[in-house]
């Protein structure tokens, strides 16, 4: 039986493409060795997974769960990071490249700042290392926008939900830069957001959102 095996996706810009917001070495740091080494741990346990189902060992099956769970999610959540960020320059950046997400935010949260000040204060509540996500959750015919946190590298795969773009708050994202102000990273990564992106998942299905994932197999 084959197992399927993922590859790091490239980033759609340069490792210093985002300074000074977010430093090349960080990026570098980042890409290659953090996000590479959740693949390299992924693939070996889905391999050894494939065998154990082979051979119906289920024992070891069992045995693999959370890893699985633990190094698919660390893929998944900065497959996604990466494509929600954009040089400062770029017109991407710029909130004017989501106009529908921006009515919907402002519809939810009143204007702009208080939906940062909100973000803000999700992200710097998490205890530990974890994700801040914004996501769009439908149900039925309705659907709304909410600002929700994830532990670890839990992704957002929850029923109807789409994830708009998140922020990565675990340490190896801003210390090398930030060292201890995690609050100067968040207010810097607004700088940085790829709002086209954002507003392409929010009209999109879950499908366009993890498409990516699909590019990296």
């Amino acid at each position: 039986m084959t197992s399927p095996s993922y590859s790091l996706p490239p980033l759609p810009y340069a490792y210093d493409a985002l300074e000074p917001h977010i430093s090349a070495q960080i990026m570098e740091l980042h890409h290659s060795k953090h996000h590479q080494t959740y693949i390299t741990n992924l693939n070996a346990a889905l391999k050894t997974q494939s065998e154990a189902v082979h051979t119906a060992d289920i024992t070891t099956q069992v045995s693999l769960q959370q890893a699985i769970r633990f190094n698919a999610g660390g893929h998944i959540n900065h497959s996604l990071f990466w494509q929600n960020l954009a040089p400062a320059s770029s017109a991407d950046a710029k909130t004017s490249a989501a106009p529908k997400l921006s009515s919907q935010i402002k519809s939810t949260w009143g204007n702009e700042e208080k939906f940062q000040k909100a973000f803000k204060a999700a992200l710097l509540g998490i205890q530990g290392s974890g994700w801040g996500w914004l996501v769009k959750v439908e149900t039925g015919n309705e659907q709304r926008l909410a600002i929700v946190t994830t532990k670890d590298q839990d992704p957002v795969v929850g029923k109807g939900e789409v994830p708009i773009f998140g922020v990565d708050m675990w340490e190896h994202a801003y210390y090398l830069q930030y060292l201890n102000g995690k609050a100067a990273y968040v207010e810097n990564i607004w700088n940085v957001t790829n709002w086209k992106t954002a507003e392409e998942r929010f009209v999109g299905t879950r499908a366009d959102a993890f498409r990516i994932l699909r590019a990296s197999m």
